[in-house]
C-alpha cells in the first residue's frame, strides 16, 4: 500500500507535523489518517487528487476526497471555552511573549478599591462617583448585588479603622447604585445582614476572645453606619435610620451585661462615637434612655471586677457627658466671663515656665508665672526693656537705614493715597 501526496504538497500541507519515520507505517498513517486532517487553511492551492495503487479501495479513495472537499476546519476559528469556565485575556510581557491571566473577580475589584481609600482616605470624594459608576457596570444580578453587600461589610469589620470609610461608602453606594431586584435594593440588604449579626449578640458578648473582637468592630461599625447612612425624603430633609437608633440601644445593654473589660471599652467608644447624637434624638422623643445607661455605668464601676483603666475610662465617659459631651455654646460677647463662657480664655496665648509646664490667663498663679518669665527676659535682652518690664521705644537720635527710610516713606504715601476718597 502506497499513498503519494500530490506534487508541491507536504506533510505539514495537511496538518501532518510528526509523521512516522518508517516509510511502511508512515504510508498506512496517510492511507488510513489522511487528507481529512487537513485544515482549510492549510489546502494546496492547485486541485489535487490522492494517487493509489490498484490495490487502494475505491470507496476509500472517494470517502476521502470528500472529507477534504467538505471539511470546514479552519486555522483561523475562535479559541473554544467550556461554558463552566471563564474566558482568559491576554497580554504581552516585558520581554514581548504573550502570557495569559484570569478576568478580574468582582471580590478583587472590591479589594482593590476599598484598600486604595484605606490607605489615602483624602481622595474619597475624588474617587466616589467613578467607584459607583465601575460597580453599576459589574453589579447587574441580585447574585452580584447580594455578593456586593457581603464584601462590603466584611472588609469594613475586617479592616482596622475603616468602619468611618466604609459607612461613607455605604451611604453613598445606597442612593446611586441602579439595581433594585425584588429582594432588596442596597441598603435594604445591607441592614439585613447586620441584623443577621445583631440576632447574635447575647452570645457574641460572651464567646471567645475572637468572637468578641468581630463583635466590637461589627458594633462600631453599626455606630458609623447610623450617623453616615441617610434615607432621604421628598417631604423633607434626610433622616437617619430608626432602626439603628433601636439595635444600637440593645448593643449597649448586651456590652453591658457581661461587664468585662473588652465589652466595656467597646461600649465607650460607641458613646464617645454616637452620644450626643443618640441622647439629642431620644429626647425629642421625651425618652431618657440616655439617663439610664449613665446609670448602669455608675452601678458598673461601684460593682464590676473590671480593671482599674477600664473603670477610669468610664468615669471619664459620665465627666464628658455632664459636659453635653464637650458641645460649648458661648455667651454673648458683652456678657462673656471666665465663670459663664467657657471659650473665654480660648484665644488666649500659652506661656511655659523655666521647667516647661505650660500655663494661660485661665491659670490661677498666672501673674506670678508670667512675671518670672518678664524677669527671666530681662536677665537675657537687658537693653529690650525699660525698668518696668514694658518694651523701650526707638531713641529719637537713632537714624534708619537709607532704604529702610525710603521704603517707610513710600509705604506712609501709598496709605495715605488709599484713605483719600
Amino acid at each position: 500500500m502506497q499513498c503519494v501526496l500530490p506534487a508541491g504538497c507536504t506533510a505539514n500541507n495537511y496538518g501532518l507535523h510528526a509523521l512516522p519515520k518508517d516509510p511502511i507505517m508512515r504510508n498506512r498513517w496517510l492511507e488510513f489518517v489522511g487528507p481529512q486532517w487537513c485544515t482549510e487553511s492549510r489546502r494546496p492551492s492547485k486541485p489535487h487528487q490522492v494517487i493509489h495503487n490498484n490495490s487502494t479501495p475505491a470507496s476509500k479513495v472517494k470517502r476521502v476526497e470528500s472529507l477534504v472537499n467538505t471539511s470546514i476546519l479552519s486555522a483561523n476559528a475562535p479559541e473554544f471555552y467550556p461554558s463552566s469556565s471563564s474566558p482568559y485575556e491576554k497580554s504581552v510581557s516585558e520581554d514581548g511573549s504573550d502570557c495569559y491571566y484570569t478576568e478580574t473577580t468582582l471580590a478583587e475589584l472590591v479589594e482593590e478599591f476599598l484598600s486604595h481609600l484605606n490607605s489615602s482616605p483624602g481622595s474619597f470624594e475624588n474617587d466616589i462617583e467613578h467607584i459607583a459608576n465601575m460597580l453599576n457596570s459589574w453589579v447587574t444580578t441580585e447574585e452580584t448585588l447580594q455578593e456586593l453587600v457581603e464584601l462590603l461589610y466584611t472588609q469594613s469589620t475586617v479592616i482596622p479603622n475603616f468602619s468611618y470609610t466604609g459607612a461613607r461608602l455605604c451611604n453613598f453606594l445606597s442612593h446611586n447604585l441602579a439595581l433594585s431586584p425584588a429582594s432588596g435594593n442596597f441598603r435594604q440588604l445591607l441592614l439585613k445582614r447586620c441584623q443577621t449579626e445583631y440576632e447574635q449578640r447575647n452570645v457574641a458578648v460572651r464567646g471567645d476572645a475572637e468572637t468578641q473582637k468581630k463583635f466590637h468592630a461589627y458594633v462600631l461599625f453599626l455606630g458609623e453606619l447610623y450617623l453616615r447612612l441617610e434615607i432621604k425624603s421628598a417631604k423633607g430633609p434626610p433622616s437617619r435610620a430608626e432602626i439603628l437608633l433601636t439595635a444600637l440601644r440593645e448593643l449597649m445593654n448586651a456590652l453591658f451585661s457581661n461587664p468585662v473589660d473588652g465589652n466595656l471599652i467597646c461600649a465607650v467608644k460607641l458613646l464617645k462615637l454616637t452620644g450626643s447624637i443618640l441622647e439629642d434624638t431620644w429626647k425629642e422623643s421625651g425618652k431618657s434612655d440616655m439617663d439610664q445607661i449613665v446609670q448602669r455605668i455608675e452601678n458598673i464601676v461601684l460593682d464590676a471586677q473590671c480593671s482599674r483603666d477600664v473603670k477610669q475610662m468610664l468615669l471619664r465617659l459620665v465627666e464628658l457627658r455632664s459636659s453635653n459631651w464637650g458641645r460649648v455654646h458661648a455667651a454673648a460677647a458683652a456678657d462673656a466671663t471666665p465663670d459663664n463662657d467657657p471659650n473665654y480664655f480660648m484665644n488666649e496665648p500659652t506661656f511655659y515656665t523655666a521647667d516647661g509646664t505650660p500655663f494661660t490667663a485661665a491659670d490661677p498663679e498666672y501673674s506670678e508665672k508670667y512675671q518670672e518669665i518678664l524677669d527671666r527676659e530681662d536677665d537675657y535682652f537687658p537693653e529690650a526693656y525699660g525698668e518696668n518690664g514694658s518694651e523701650s521705644s526707638f531713641n529719637d537720635e537713632d537714624e534708619m537705614d537709607p532704604e529702610i527710610e525710603e521704603a517707610f516713606e513710600k509705604f506712609c504715601l501709598e496709605s495715605e493715597r488709599e484713605r483719600l476718597p
